[in-house]
């Protein structure tokens, strides 16, 4: 702003006869009485801006906006997104709410038009701003959110050092919206979810910043939960997709791998597509998904070494904590069924530890301890010791996850196994004072605290 206010000053000494805004011949500030007018409302909403006056800054952006679009760089598209945001959702008149968000819209297309060819903001970039505005005024509207998923194809087509992660979630969100209303094919939604995790590996790829980095983390997850509640990620569709294609793709590693993987998330295991997938995989090259496509047909011949010996295959072999966790929380549950306690909690602790803030591991945990508690002490009250260190682990569920399945789990097994506590009287006669801390052993080896019924 001090430079803009020394270019007004000598303006002020300069100004020639005639008049000309930058809008018509090109330049920043437009020539004569137009370019002190540009300067002056340039200086003025500025000001505003900056003691967050948004009602008196924006006539002044106004001007220059209109008169001067090359004023103050890709900063006053910023500014007048900043203004035009705030007056728009503080507006209770629909009239005057809708006039603001065409100005909004403008403003995209503005920058398009003037600065479209930033390397580091190009019109991808802006398009996939467009559809975050669309989208947080207008999600309600499908035509609307027809335009925002138009926008975020572009935007996501950017290189991937351009693509932000929210371009990627409006992508395929709105994608799932239109498939909804009839719009869209099953099998479309199904390719734009592929492309949305490989975009994200490669946004990954080119980023060092931290905090880029834990958003992408969380649209990972996002991507999976918006493409797992979609309805086109059921079974019998993604067998009508890929089981005609699969004697043509024997042979294909890239397409196995993907539908395999698809298979998995979409919670396919027990079809004869994912068990056909995954031999084929295997044979080829051994990966993750085909370890664990054959752990699951072993489990249907009720074949538990070959099963566990292909579960810890996939295990070594997968990268994806979302995928590890997954593994190591099913063999849990497995050797659980098999009362092979030691092996359930080591698998169940596993789980917690490449997925720190998912709360089922914890549930897993609980239950290896209150299903063992009888294999601990030599009296009751140390035998009811156990459920104890269980209801310590639903607690610890509901601390880490906040998915309110879990939390709504997790709550029912505290009231369902509290109920297994020693009285208080059992605690009298054993000398064990409540609130006291107390070791149960075994193979349970946890610290708790002493609790009564």
């Amino acid at each position: 702003m001090k430079s803009l206010r020394i270019i007004f000053a000598g303006l002020l000494l300069t100004t020639a006869a005639y008049a000309q805004k930058g809008v018509e011949d090109g330049s920043v500030y437009g020539h004569g009485e137009d370019s002190v007018r540009c300067i002056t409302n340039l200086m003025l909403y500025g000001d505003q801006l900056k003691a967050n006056n948004m009602a008196e800054a924006y006539p002044a952006w106004t001007i220059v906006f209109n008169e001067c679009p090359l004023a103050y760089k890709t900063k006053l598209y910023n500014d007048g997104v900043k203004i035009v945001n705030k007056l728009c959702s503080a507006e209770k008149d629909a009239a005057k709410k809708e006039e603001y968000f065409q100005v909004l819209m403008k403003i995209y297309d503005q920058r398009m038009k003037y600065y479209g060819n930033n390397k580091n903001y190009p019109t991808s970039y802006i398009k996939g701003l467009k559809a975050n505005s669309i989208l947080d005024y207008k999600k309600d509207d499908l035509a609307a959110v027809k335009e925002a998923n138009e926008l975020s194809a572009a935007a996501v087509a950017g290189e991937p050092k351009t693509v932000q992660s929210a371009f990627v979630l409006n992508y395929l969100s709105t994608s799932v919206t239109l498939f909804k209303e009839g719009q869209l094919a099953a099998e479309e939604v199904v390719n734009r979810y592929l492309k949305c995790s490989e975009l994200i590996k490669e946004i990954e790829a080119v980023t060092t910043n931290a905090k880029i980095k834990e958003s992408l983390d969380q649209a990972k997850v996002a991507v999976e939960q918006i493409f797992a509640a979609s309805g086109a990620a059921d079974c019998e569709t993604l067998a009508s997709i890929f089981a005609p294609q699969l004697d043509s793709n024997k042979e294909n590693l890239d397409w196995l791998k993907r539908v395999n993987k698809l298979l998995v998330n979409g919670e396919c295991v027990e079809s004869d597509l994912f068990y056909a997938t995954s031999e084929c995989l295997h044979r080829i090259e051994p990966s993750s998904s085909s370890a664990y496509g054959l752990a699951k047909m072993y489990i249907k011949q009720k074949d538990m070494e070959k099963t566990l010996s292909y579960y810890n295959e996939a295990v070594s072999l997968e990268e994806d904590s979302l995928l590890k966790g997954r593994y190591y929380l099913e063999m849990g549950y497995i050797n659980l069924s098999t009362d092979n306690y030691s092996a359930a909690k080591a698998a169940a602790i596993n789980a917690a530890k490449v997925r720190p803030n998912w709360g089922l591991p914890y549930i897993l945990l609980g239950k290896i301890y209150a299903a063992g508690a009888k294999t601990i002490g030599s009296k009751d009250y140390e035998r009811k010791a156990g459920f104890w260190a269980a209801v310590d682990k639903f607690a610890k569920a509901k601390q880490v996850d906040s998915d309110e399945k879990v939390v709504a789990e997790a709550q029912d097994l505290v009231r369902q196994y509290s109920q297994y506590f020693p009285s208080k009287e059992e605690l009298f006669f054993e000398g064990v004072q409540p609130g006291s801390t107390y070791t149960v052993g075994g193979w349970i080896g946890e610290t708790t605290t002493v609790r009564a019924k």
